[in-house]
């Protein structure tokens, strides 16, 4: 996994809670890395799941809930680190239209050695459809990831993520409609 991803979630274990909590993570993980990450680099994807599972057992805080706390706070760091793009979008339909080719565009300029997740788009009028096809499973995370979008956008669009037996090889797919 890109370290990115486990910078920013030491950043926010910090700004939510405190520089004690993320020692005590990385000392209840016990995390190959010894917790120390580096935006560059690539880790184990057990890493991740070991800090997100301690993270729980400390704030007897949902898995679920945890990861998509964290995908809610990743989506407000990108607003602030790329807020070219965000001109000219007026709506989360309208950015969340473009996210896979948004993510190939960044994973390509800043982490050309990381593989972008696959994200298939399906619009139809007041309906936008997102599948997700990643090599890692982290659903919450995601699901964070577009409630962040529809919150900076006004919030006035309703997600709801599918089950369905045609999700074989995505990882989830992600409906947001309109709301009238």
């Amino acid at each position: 996994m890109n370290g990115l991803l486990f910078t920013e979630f030491m950043e926010m274990v910090e700004a939510t809670w405190s520089f004690d909590m993320v020692d005590t993570l990385i000392d209840r993980s016990q995390v190959d890395s010894g917790g120390i990450y580096t935006a560059v680099g690539s880790y184990p994807q057990e890493e991740m799941v070991a800090l997100i599972n301690a993270l729980a057992e400390e704030t007897q805080l949902p898995i679920d809930q945890i990861e998509r706390t964290f995908g809610q706070y990743l989506f407000s760091r990108f607003v602030r680190e790329y807020p070219q793009y965000f001109t000219d979008i007026r709506d989360s339909f309208q950015f969340l239209a473009r996210i896979d080719e948004i993510l190939r565009t960044l994973f390509r300029k800043h982490f050309p050695d990381s593989e972008p997740p696959t994200i298939l788009v399906e619009q139809s009028p007041g309906r936008l459809s997102l599948s997700n096809f990643s090599a890692h499973a982290f659903i919450h995370l995601a699901h964070g990831l577009i409630e962040g979008c529809i919150s900076h956008f006004g919030g006035k669009e309703v997600l709801q993520r599918e089950t369905a037996p045609d999700l074989t090889s995505a990882k989830a797919r992600f409906v947001i409609t309109r709301s009238a």
